[in-house]
């Protein structure tokens, strides 16, 4: 099995864990004003973001790390045997523990779980099966998320295949006594040294973003405040699925400004590999600069 790709900041080293490539009609579908015509308006995003026929290449992966001391697991993807709508997603059967394991964080090490926003491709190796029951994949860890998220959804009328999701998913971990909920106020909070959630609302109420900061380098995990790099260049492309695509849109304009031209290196969670990259100006909005994991 190769070794996960990762990338140096300061003294921590982030490895993404694959799960799957996405299904090419994923693009269209998630942000359906990408289309072609505007992929082929950014020559940059070829051959890596996009194909020369204008689809959008996106991953579901998930990024590991060690912080002061804690073993961190930031969005959990889409899991394995989860009954799912999605037909790309159902039914999933990947070496993704395998991958985490490998990047030398077994299951039983994590200590802290990250979870951006409660999605279904953000939440599924939450738990796993065992002997016919959802348990915590991670039963020494702490699962963290906004208390703004949680609550959000504890008053939605979710469709069945939500519930399916919580029910599998997330409220295992709860269960288990192993959710925090907690409050991110707009500055962000720091859970860890060098370790920062920022909220980054719209595409779900209580979304948060990742920072890393080490020796002076910082990095940041972008959830889906970003899902693509073409958002980079057309920050008013939203998704289908943003709950309140006008503050999504806030959000992303605004981390994209604070970012350009630092040398802050953005992980996008679906961005296809080289998957990390630099935030610069360009022709009005903006473009990344891809930053190649560390070679092993």
């Amino acid at each position: 099995m190769p070794t996960p790709a990762s990338w140096t900041v300061g003294d921590i080293t982030v490895h993404r864990i694959d799960e799957i490539p996405l299904p090419p009609a994923t693009g269209a579908w998630l942000l359906p004003d990408a289309t072609p015509d505007v992929v082929a308006g950014q020559d940059w995003l070829r051959p890596h973001f996009a194909d020369d026929e204008g689809v959008l290449r996106a991953d579901s992966h998930s990024f590991a790390f060690t912080a002061d001391g804690l073993r961190v697991l930031v969005d959990t993807g889409i899991g394995n045997g989860k009954e799912r709508a999605n037909p790309g997603w159902h039914d999933l059967d990947t070496d993704y523990l395998r991958h985490l394991t490998a990047a030398g964080f077994p299951p039983d090490s994590v200590d802290l779980v990250i979870l951006t926003h409660l999605h279904a491709d953000h939440v599924g190796w939450n738990t796993r099966e065992v002997n016919g029951a959802w348990v915590p994949t991670f039963p020494n860890a702490r699962y963290l998320t906004s208390r703004t998220e949680r609550e959000f959804w504890a008053g939605y009328a979710m469709d069945e295949a939500r519930r399916q999701m919580f029910r599998d998913s997330v409220t295992p971990v709860e269960e288990a006594g192993l959710l925090d909920l907690l409050d991110v106020p707009a500055e962000g909070l720091e859970v860890a040294p060098g370790l920062r959630l920022l909220p980054t609302p719209g595409h779900t109420p209580g979304h948060v973003a990742v920072e890393l900061t080490s020796r002076g380098r910082t990095a940041l995990i972008t959830g889906d405040c970003l899902h693509h790099p073409v958002q980079l260049a057309h920050p008013g492309i939203g998704a289908c699925v943003d709950i309140d695509p006008g503050r999504s849109e806030a959000s992303r304009r605004e981390l994209l400004g604070a970012l350009a031209g630092t040398d802050t290196l953005l992980l996008g969670t679906h961005f296809a590999p080289p998957t990390a990259g630099h935030v610069v100006a360009h022709e009005g909005a903006y473009r990344l600069v891809p930053a190649p994991a560390d070679s092993h």
